[in-house]
């Protein structure tokens, strides 16, 4: 619990040390009363602190301010500082600004809060830092208006981080549909490096996570600090850098929600609070990033607690096709070859033969299913499977009996600007809010689902209420709520965020729910690096990845099912593809497949996700290890050809060099093809064992062909 410790305005204590998870946060006093983070990032002791505060000012420049700069965790123009402010508000058409004031302080061990009032005395400003047992720290701000006459506008809040003059480069992700998540690298120069979503969602190209480090940190070396953004609307990503730094630091690293004009408006004693931003440290790479994040995730206490039930989806096996023989036909081929849940995808509700009509209508198509969705759940159920059901409850398609009754829940949008013949619902509206509550909740009661796919397939351009304000903000609050109330609803109920693929993958949305679709491509050469950049963030278990057809749907490739399975492997495993076409063959692969999955998946979805370094171009090395170190599994993958005709020894890292290992190849999912006359010697053994210091000076591997993987598993003897 916080205690709370009154101090006398514009004082605070001379230093606030949190510690946990081996990070520190230090934070002391500008000149002005202010808070200022004197220190966030490797772990110091008290005695250390000292030191650090009488080496925390800078110098004066010249032809600058006549006092050392600072940058508090306020920072705006009233005080000397030339950047991006903290608070951008407004009252009457007076700035607010010159936050200094700290009238509470509250601290234990790892959290504080910094109550602060602007200049005017129109709005307090409550700045939070937790850190928690992972090292991650949980940055927020909350705005109240505290003055007596007039509104408060904001335009925006955002959680702003110091960074040294050895954070060199910037690593962020980028992207497009079908190929999320890829990675973008940057030296850091004078100016501000800014990444903004003004999609309504973080969108496809969301910079995800931003990873500022020493020049050419990687995965597995280098010292980096990183931010996420935990929000599911718009928003921004800033890295900048000032000729005259940030105080004693040289940039800064932060962000917060984008917020248009208009959107918050605070009436006297209405309160404004910013989304969480999570950022973290490491001296180990992007991995020991990574690690944090995947530890803090795993403690939440709604992230899942049994085992992620491997799935088929049906989108790709019968689209629109829905037919309850055909249905039930499928779901007893899967079940008989080890999936645990049946998903039905869109296709099931009023009208919806095709993508042109029906979205909104949340009501079960009587021509299809005359009897609901009852005996196909019911057939389900009995097979021993959990039931799915896919929604995209914020769209709604003009052709629709909601649309044509009540056209003022859409959201202003140019008629010319509809995408897949859909527009978007107001959920800032309590009417929409209650309508989406009350059809979800009696179609999942109805048909017992177990599990929502909860779909988001276009962006949100102009976004615009019945009185054209915008409404990104109080639409995604309002699709919260709607999230919130049916958890509430149905405590079990297991929901997936998907948009479009992998458009809303962020932890204020998975905050309410349990997993995200990485994207539409099943194609494993694509989702290799989407994966890759998924998982730098988010843990496994949390990562629908699917098996799909032989050819992929989304680029036309043809892939083998060993490369397929190996791929999907590396997630929560699941399928999208018409078992009932497969061949004998296909089948006996499958039902290995998905064995290995339940084997494997209590490692998978708990271990160290680890990526390799040393690997030559059109290569990749990634695996995940066991908190012990006791076990490990790596997948070695050609994505592309090379000009490197052999792979010597390539390091195996995140092994304990003192522990034995038994190596093992895992091809019960079929072998992969190589582009050699014969293996390296060691393959041809029977019973391999290695320490792990041999093996941090690598393994001789295999050449493979590209679109093909190996299975490494190393368990300690």
């Amino acid at each position: 619990m916080l205690s709370s410790n009154p101090v006398p305005d514009s004082a605070v204590p001379e230093a606030t040390h949190l510690r946990n998870g081996g990070v520190s946060l230090v934070v002391t006093t500008d000149l002005f009363g202010a808070p200022t983070i004197a220190h966030w990032g490797a772990p110091l002791t008290d005695a250390d602190i000292p030191g650090l505060l009488a080496t925390a000012t800078p110098a004066v420049m010249n032809s600058s301010l006549d006092v050392a700069r600072s940058f508090s965790i306020a920072p705006g123009r009233a005080h000397g500082w030339s950047g991006t402010p903290a608070i951008e508000a407004t009252a009457a058409d007076a700035v607010i600004d010159g936050f200094a004031r700290t009238r509470t302080v509250q601290t234990d061990a790892a959290s504080a809060s910094f109550v602060l009032v602007d200049a005017r005395a129109t709005v307090e400003a409550t700045f939070t830092f937790a850190l928690d047992e992972a090292g991650v720290l949980h940055s927020s701000v909350v705005l109240e208006n505290i003055g007596a006459e007039h509104p408060v506008d904001v335009a925006a809040v955002r959680s702003l981080l110091p960074l040294p003059a050895r954070a060199a480069e910037v690593v962020d992700f980028t992207g497009r549909w079908t190929n999320e998540k890829v990675s973008q690298r940057a030296a850091i120069h004078d100016g501000t490096w800014l990444r903004s979503s003004r999609r309504g969602r973080p969108g496809h190209d969301s910079s995800f996570l931003t990873l500022t480090g020493t020049e050419g940190f990687r995965f597995r070396s280098g010292e980096v600090w990183a931010a996420h953004l935990a929000w599911g609307g718009n928003q921004e990503m800033l890295v900048e850098r000032l000729p005259e730094g940030a105080g004693a630091h040289r940039s800064v690293l932060g962000g917060g929600e984008l917020v248009d004009a208009g959107e918050v408006r605070l009436q006297p004693g209405e309160t404004y609070g910013s989304p969480e931003l999570l950022s973290t440290w490491s001296d180990e790479g992007i991995d020991g990033v990574t690690a944090r994040f995947h530890a803090s995730i795993r403690s939440r206490p709604s992230h899942p607690k049994t085992p992620r039930p491997l799935l088929l989806n049906t989108w790709e096996a019968v689209y629109f096709d829905h037919d309850l023989d055909t249905l039930t036909a499928l779901a007893t081929t899967a079940a008989e070859l080890g999936v645990e849940r049946f998903v039905l995808d869109d296709g099931w509700f009023r009208g919806r033969r095709d993508d042109h009509a029906g979205l909104g209508d949340w009501f079960i198509d009587d021509d299809v299913w005359p009897e609901g969705l009852a005996p196909l759940s019911a057939r389900v159920h009995d097979l021993g499977l959990e039931f799915g059901l896919w929604f995209e409850p914020e769209m709604v398609n003009p052709d629709s009996d909601l649309a044509r009754q009540h056209p003022d829940w859409l959201l202003g949008e140019n008629p010319l600007l509809a995408s897949r013949h859909q527009f978007v619902l107001d959920f800032s509206r309590d009417d929409v809010v209650d309508y989406i509550v009350e059809r979800l909740d009696d179609v999942i009661t109805r048909a017992r689902v177990d599990f929502v796919k909860w779909d988001h397939n276009r962006d949100l351009h102009a976004s615009l209420d019945a009185r054209g304000r915008r409404r990104v903000h109080a639409h995604t609050l309002g699709v919260y709520r709607v999230l919130d109330e049916i958890r509430r609803r149905h405590p079990r109920l297991e929901i997936e965020s998907c948009a479009s693929g992998g458009g809303r993958t962020d932890l204020g949305t998975l905050a309410r729910t349990d997993r995200v679709w990485a994207s539409d491509c099943n194609d494993p050469i694509e989702r290799q690096s989407i994966q890759r950049g998924t998982q730098t963030l988010l843990p496994p278990e949390l990562i629908g990845a699917h098996v799909g057809p032989t050819v992929s749907h989304t680029t036309g490739r043809h892939a083998s099912f060993s490369f397929r399975a190996a791929t999907a492997l590396f997630g929560h495993a699941g399928l999208e593809w018409d078992l009932t076409t497969a061949s004998d063959d296909d089948r006996t692969a499958i039902a290995a497949w998905t064995a290995l999955y339940r084997e494997l998946r209590g490692l998978l979805h708990s271990g160290v996700t680890v990526r390799g370094d040393d690997v030559d171009p059109g290569s990749l090395l990634h695996g995940v290890v066991s908190a012990d170190r006791e076990e490990a599994v790596f997948a070695w993958v050609r994505t592309e050809t090379s000009a490197t005709a052999q792979s010597p020894r390539v390091p195996i890292p995140g092994l304990d060099p003192a522990t034995t290992y038994r190596v093992r190849v895992r091809d019960e999912i079929g072998g992969a093809h190589r582009h050699q006359v014969a293996d390296p010697a060691w393959l041809a053994a029977s019973d391999l064992t290695v320490t792990g210091a041999v093996l941090a000076q690598g393994l001789p591997l295999p050449v493979l062909n590209p679109g093909n993987a190996l299975l490494l598993h190393f368990t300690a003897v």
